[in-house]
């Protein structure tokens, strides 16, 4: 047996100790033993709020995104899963640059390990929209499949789903595929949670033990 795989099997029990079998908003308790926890496992801190800032949910449904355009006229043809699709218009930040000759490896990791969450429903999103558009762009995030014990270092670049949809959390292709749930899933149950990363240190994309 691999290491990253007791890893996994491991992370996976842990999580299952806390965590009540269907999603729902985390009791506060529950958030503060998932950070103590995962910050220990993971040897990256982590936390349900940071900088007084909080999601609405942290314990969800993600659903499957498309590709986003990094820039005016990109496409899907370099992209691991082109299947999967690139929506026609940009994210919620807009494009990552202005044309494909600005493209550096941090903008194509930025959007090739993206998540979606829920700003427009934060209570104070009406007050404080420019400020908080401000401080959730790009902001990292650990995603965590607690079925497959996969976890994800992505950013957030894009606001949604919406709640019809059911859906608290979207996750770019890579970021599906590596939580263990695309393409046989569309979607699933994970755990979302700020990263504290001020010196930008913790690279995007799956966490090795």
């Amino acid at each position: 047996m691999s290491l990253n795989h007791q890893f996994r099997i491991d992370l996976n029990k842990l999580l299952k100790k806390i965590l009540p079998p269907t999603t729902r908003v985390l009791t506060q308790k529950e958030e503060f033993l998932l950070a103590v926890v995962l910050t220990e496992t993971l040897k990256v801190k982590v936390s349900a709020c940071l900088e007084g800032q909080r999601l609405n949910h942290q314990w969800g449904t993600i659903g499957l995104e498309q590709y986003l355009p990094r820039y005016p006229g990109d496409t899907v043809y370099d992209r691991e899963f082109p299947r999967a699709g690139i929506t026609p218009k940009p994210g919620a930040w807009g494009y990552f640059v202005s044309s494909a000759s600005h493209l550096t490896e941090d903008i194509i990791s930025k959007e090739k390990y993206y998540v979606a969450v829920q700003t427009l429903y934060l209570p104070d999103w009406i007050n404080r929209a420019r400020y908080l558009k401000n401080w959730y762009k790009y902001r990292k995030m650990i995603v965590i499949n607690p079925e497959t014990g996969r976890a994800v270092v992505a950013v957030v670049a894009d606001a949604g789903p919406a709640k019809w949809t059911g859906k608290q959390f979207g996750g770019s292709p890579q970021v599906m595929f590596d939580l263990g749930f695309y393409p046989k899933h569309t979607k699933g149950k994970v755990l979302v949670l700020f990263i504290d990363d001020p010196d930008d240190k913790i690279p995007l994309g799956p966490i090795q033990p």
